[in-house]
């Protein structure tokens, strides 16, 4: 079935979770005339063309991906001009600097215009999510002669932007990094080295790719500390903005994957053929430091890729439940009835929309945290929104990607013998959403991420704001008569005592006992993602209560699907509390030679 943008669910969540008008009101949006008038008016631009042009391409980039020969990469029949009008309408530039070409609209609005392009097609999104990170990294780092070079390029779509970290010996370990970068006296660099799953690191989309690449300089220290970065260009660019002659950077081959099959996953060699000229960003072994914007714009970013697809097999599946006419309706009526009559199909469907829900809440709340971090006129607001966009990230991004893999295969359940059948579409999400518990940091990092830089950190201070701000939520659940908040405030208050008890043994016991605990950083990074996501869902309820006149039938799904997280998901937090309180230590009982 065609993708329709959730726009109406997208719409509640900014307006009523995610606070779209305060957001609006921060001196800088308000300035550029944003109002929260205007959220409707791009969502449904962007879901026009989401559904129009991008949405047809996902199943012919399955069918047909990004092929290589003799070095030069060709997409799908159809990316190429799809990207020239995407960024033609300046969708590429939605989030980034007015003075650079952009929009400088709040990433609560581009989180949903970027969930509409994910879900439209993972494969092509891939291109421009890559090419956003690394317009932050040079906006945050990069000197102003670089900026003015390269940015205005990026954000136009002209050029795109790719991020070459891994290579054959460092994948996740990037203190592993080998890749050479000498200096040659007239501020450039001889860049020498191979980087691996490089997103996009060859294509025909664009006139230029900036690749944005690690390496060391012959004097730096071992170690992450000894890691720079540099921008390295497909072609060069001459002193009046013209492109010249191909740098020493080439494909030598792309991957066959398992999904996002459109999107071409590049191995890259530098400096073959003498070196490849590339130019450093801030500082000599800083760059880590910088990549690391890159990154964490990536993880968000990846993060909406996961609710994306998840809400894309959600809708199939929705559609095939409807259309499939299959036994008898348990009530004992006459006749076959389509499956959607079924308990139990009916049970995976809201499943599936129950995680989506929560997952996109939590999301877009992470979204305006970030606003409030760089646009609140408040010093401490823009901290305290710092402290939680932070903590949130690898939330939105594990939990986020996991939850898709769950939904995704849910929706092949759904389909039943027909879901194993490529033809039906329901495979390729599974497929497509594999990746993404992977790349940008596997779930693993970003639990132990959550745990020790996050939680651990700063002695849970802002896990202890999370856990007040549920409780203020409880209130207002307890304030309510109806016996939807009163159901939903019996397993919130279950599920934040999970959240809290976790909370205080990993504090306690982080130091004497590493291991034993980090054993457990998977399982508290989903009770997180599930305490907070119910949290969302009661903020949902209460909103859905007060507004229901105004569209019952849209509000009481609402209610109902709040109320179905609360019992029917929410109650894994117990289970995963005690795991990692109790299980630590025989997670790692056995010796390596038993295994």
């Amino acid at each position: 079935m065609p993708y329709v943008a959730p726009v109406k669910d997208m719409l509640f969540v900014m307006n009523e979770l995610a606070g779209l008008a305060d957001v609006v009101a921060y001196p800088s949006y308000a300035q550029a005339g944003v109002d929260v008038d205007l959220a409707p008016a791009i969502l449904e631009e962007s879901a026009k063309f989401t559904q129009d042009v991008i949405a047809p391409l996902n199943w012919p980039g399955d069918q047909n991906p990004s092929s290589w020969k003799d070095g030069v990469v060709t997409t799908t029949p159809g990316f190429k001009e799809a990207f020239e009008q995407f960024a033609a309408a300046g969708w590429q530039g939605v989030v980034h600097p007015v003075e650079f070409g952009g929009q400088a609209l709040p990433k609560l609005i581009a989180a949903a215009c970027f969930e509409m392009v994910h879900s439209a097609s993972l494969s092509f999104a891939l291109c421009p999510m890559l090419t956003d990170g690394a317009i932050e990294a040079l906006l945050t780092a990069a000197s102003p002669e670089i900026q003015a070079q390269y940015v205005p390029n990026m954000i136009s779509g002209e050029w795109t932007g790719s991020m070459c970290l891994t290579e054959p010996q460092a994948g996740s370990d990037l203190s592993m990094v080998r890749s050479k970068a000498i200096p040659e006296g007239d501020g450039t660099y001889k860049i020498f080295g191979t980087k691996i799953y490089i997103t996009y690191g060859e294509h025909d989309m664009a006139k230029n790719i900036v690749h944005l690449v690690l390496a060391r300089t012959p004097d730096a220290p071992e170690g992450v500390k000894g890691i720079s970065l540099f921008v390295v260009p497909k072609l060069l660019v001459n002193t009046d903005g013209s492109l010249g002659e191909r740098n020493d950077v080439h494909c030598v081959s792309i991957e066959h994957k398992l999904g996002i099959k459109a999107s071409p996953t590049a191995v890259l060699q530098f400096g073959d053929h003498g070196g490849a000229i590339g130019y450093l960003v801030g500082e000599e072994n800083r760059g880590l430091e910088y990549m690391f914007v890159m990154m964490n714009a990536a993880r968000f970013a990846v993060g909406m890729q996961g609710i994306a697809v998840a809400e894309r097999a959600y809708q199939k599946a929705v559609q095939y439940a409807k259309d499939r006419v299959q036994s008898r309706d348990l009530d004992g009526s006459a006749g076959p009835v389509a499956i959607i009559h079924q308990p139990d199909v009916k049970r995976m469907l809201m499943t599936m929309r129950a995680y989506t829900e929560a997952s996109r809440a939590l999301a877009y709340y992470a979204a305006a945290a970030n606003d409030a971090q760089h646009a609140a006129p408040d010093e401490g607001q823009r901290k305290a929104s710092q402290a939680v966009y932070e903590f949130l990230v690898p939330i939105v991004k594990g939990f986020s990607t996991e939850m898709s893999i769950e939904v995704a295969s849910l929706g092949i359940q759904v389909h039943g013998g027909m879901g194993f059948i490529e033809e039906t579409g329901a495979a390729q999400h599974y497929r497509d959403a594999r990746i993404l518990t992977i790349y940008e940091g596997t779930t693993a990092i970003q639990a132990n991420d959550l745990l020790g830089r996050k939680t651990v950190r700063d002695g849970g201070a802002t896990a202890r704001v999370l856990s007040q701000k549920i409780a203020q939520t409880e209130k207002e659940l307890l304030a309510s008569s109806s016996a939807d908040a009163q159901a939903v405030l019996k397993q919130l208050k279950i599920g934040r005592a999970a959240f809290e008890d976790t909370v205080a043994y990993i504090l306690a016991n982080a130091k004497s006992d590493t291991k034993a605990v980090y054993a457990g950083s998977f399982a508290y990074l989903r009770l997180s993602g599930l305490v907070l996501g119910a949290w969302q869902m009661a903020r949902s309820l209460l909103a859905a209560e007060r507004l229901r006149d105004s569209d019952p039938a849209f509000y009481h799904a609402k209610i109902t699907t709040a109320r179905f997280f609360a019992e029917n998901l929410l109650p894994q937090a117990s289970a995963l509390a005690t795991s990692i309180i109790e299980s630590g230590h025989s997670t790692n009982a056995l010796e390596v030679e038993q295994f």
